[in-house]
């Protein structure tokens, strides 16, 4: 037990560390309050598929890397992050075999991407709404920004960062211990058992 706890939080704290790292340099498009760096959710989601608690503590860290690289209006859009990560690993802890069909994890990555993306517009629109942001009007082209770039765009970033992060995690699988691919397996074998006791 005490051999997955510091497991664990050597994961973590590498995920931590990438996650600070990617925003620093990685390439990135920077419009507004909106921003896209590659890979940026990688570290996170990685984290999704081992335990709640590592999903917050790898969401919060990132936050903590957009923080000294970006606007703070950016860095609080990291930290919505913590939402989907822990509906998604909470998610994934109960649910492990997700990970063993394409079209369910698809589905299920859709759905992440969807509370993604309506948590950082919430958080943006929260920002010009208050005046937070100096000199920002909210008009037509405000809305067509905030659902188009930023909630679209959004959506889209997400679901490529999640596919990556699946395709890391899965492989990784096969070498290290993943909570979510070790339960998915564990429950596949029962399942044929069964089956087979059956026949």
């Amino acid at each position: 037990m005490k051999t997955r706890s510091v497991r664990s939080l050597t994961i973590g704290a590498l995920l931590i560390a990438m996650g600070i790292l990617i925003p620093m340099m990685m390439p990135k498009i920077v419009i507004g309050p909106a921003s896209f760096t590659l890979a940026s959710h990688v570290p996170v989601m990685l984290a999704m598929f081992f335990s709640p608690t590592m999903a917050i503590a790898v969401a919060l860290g990132t936050t903590f890397g957009f923080l000294v690289t970006t606007p703070f209006i950016i860095a609080a859009r990291a930290l919505t992050h913590v939402v989907f990560a822990t509906i998604g690993a909470f998610y994934l802890q109960r649910y492990p075999q997700t990970v063993a069909h394409p079209v369910k994890f698809q589905l299920f990555n859709f759905v992440m991407a969807m509370i993604h993306a309506v948590a950082e517009v919430a958080m943006v629109w929260a920002f010009y709404a208050t005046g937070s942001i100096s000199g920002a009007t909210i008009d037509q082209n405000f809305f067509g920004f905030l659902f188009g770039l930023l909630g679209v765009g959004g959506i889209l970033h997400s679901m490529i960062d999640f596919t990556l992060a699946f395709f890391i995690a899965k492989n990784l699988s096969r070498l290290f211990y993943i909570p979510v691919f070790a339960k998915a397996k564990a429950q596949s074998r029962t399942f044929s058992e069964i089956t087979l006791e059956k026949k």
